[in-house]
């Protein structure tokens, strides 16, 4: 079945989309500011990308004890997801610059840690932002059978422990990811309801070009210029991917499957029960959004509200539209969930997927 005969309901001028967008582009013109990057964004990412290089070139010259090695591969991976959070998301939702060449530049640096910003495309711009939290349609929560993610998903008895052996997989994340996922997700004939039978000829030669560059800059070339054994290089780089792992797992599970959040399925001829903006209220959190650190470092996917509505508009702006958005939710009777802790989104994750573990 095409994700086409799922139908959301249409807008009109009056409803919530139209009005909030309206006062969004409103605040845009009376600060009289870009909807894109704005200084702090720019020095942000050349921190990042800076930090990134240093704790590479580091582990590159092998010049330290193991126990340094190990706590530079950890700083590293860790880098490699603020990378991916702060930088590539903005840049492939075209959101980080008006200019399509920057975009596309910045783009490159999620593929240079490994992943495939063609394939994040079609998992995460189309399918994960149009078809939110559907069994299903989101390819987010259709995971590994043995994690139920969803009221959607058949329930298996090893379900009742998954709110425990979870974090178990999350740190094992972006090792599938870098060897198994994007390939799987390439050349399946479809994920989800999305029809993904067709590439163009030069992804191809992209996915597999930047894969063998990644394995090329982060295991071959240590182990040729590093003058240590070749599976301490493999451990330091499976440590990398631990914290990385885990780090992107967690922030992208505490916006979807936690409490408040519905798993809602297309009723009678595929039609949605509310406007793709007000599916979006219903199925997504924010969390911490109080925390300074939090706002800095998550890449604005704690204010996943305001992401969603606005995936075109830098996450740096997010704070500032989020009492736009939370008062013109409030207007037209719609939810605007929220965690206000960090640890109280992990804990809320941690119900949702004990719930999920034992109820139908």
């Amino acid at each position: 079945m095409n994700t086409a005969k799922t139908v959301f309901e249409n807008n009109s001028e009056e409803d919530f989309f139209p009005v909030l967008r309206g006062r969004v582009n409103k605040y845009f013109s009376e600060k009289k500011i870009s909807k894109n990057a704005n200084g702090a964004m720019v020095w942000k990412t050349a921190v990042i990308l800076s930090l990134f290089m240093i704790s590479y070139l580091l582990l590159l010259t092998g010049h330290f004890s193991g126990w340094v090695m190990l706590l530079l591969a950890a700083a590293n991976g860790i880098l490699t997801a603020l990378i991916g959070l702060n930088i590539a998301h903005d840049a492939i939702h075209g959101s980080y610059s008006r200019n399509k060449t920057v975009n596309k530049w910045l783009s490159l640096t999620f593929n240079i840690v490994g992943a495939n910003d063609y394939m994040w495309r079609i998992m995460h711009n189309i399918i994960h932002h149009t078809y939110t939290n559907m069994p299903g349609h989101d390819d987010d929560i259709n995971q590994m059978q043995i994690i139920r993610f969803s009221p959607g998903q058949k329930r298996w008895f090893v379900h009742r422990f998954q709110y425990i052996y979870v974090f178990l997989f999350y740190p094992l994340a972006t090792l599938s990811w870098v060897f198994i996922k994007d390939y799987v997700k390439f050349f399946k004939s479809a994920i989800g309801k999305y029809d993904n039978s067709r590439h163009p000829v030069s992804e191809y030669f992209r996915l597999f070009g930047y894969k063998t560059l990644y394995y090329f800059l982060f295991l071959a070339l240590p182990m040729i210029v590093i003058d240590l054994p070749w599976y301490e290089i493999i451990a330091g780089f499976v440590i990398l991917h631990l914290f990385e792992g885990l780090t992107l797992s967690l922030i992208f599970q505490l916006a979807h499957v936690v409490e408040g959040p519905s798993f809602p399925l297309p009723g009678s001829g595929g039609r949605m029960p509310h406007t793709w903006a007000e599916h979006q209220m219903y199925t997504t959190a924010n969390f911490a959004c109080r925390s300074d650190l939090a706002y800095l470092l998550f890449g604005g996917l704690n204010f996943q509200i305001e992401h969603h509505l606005f995936p075109g508009i830098c996450h740096i702006h997010y704070r500032a539209l989020s009492p736009i958005v939370r008062k013109t939710a409030k207007e037209f009777g719609l939810p605007y969930y929220e965690n206000r802790t960090f640890i109280g989104a992990i804990a809320s994750h941690v119900r949702v997927l004990k719930r999920f573990g034992r109820d139908d």
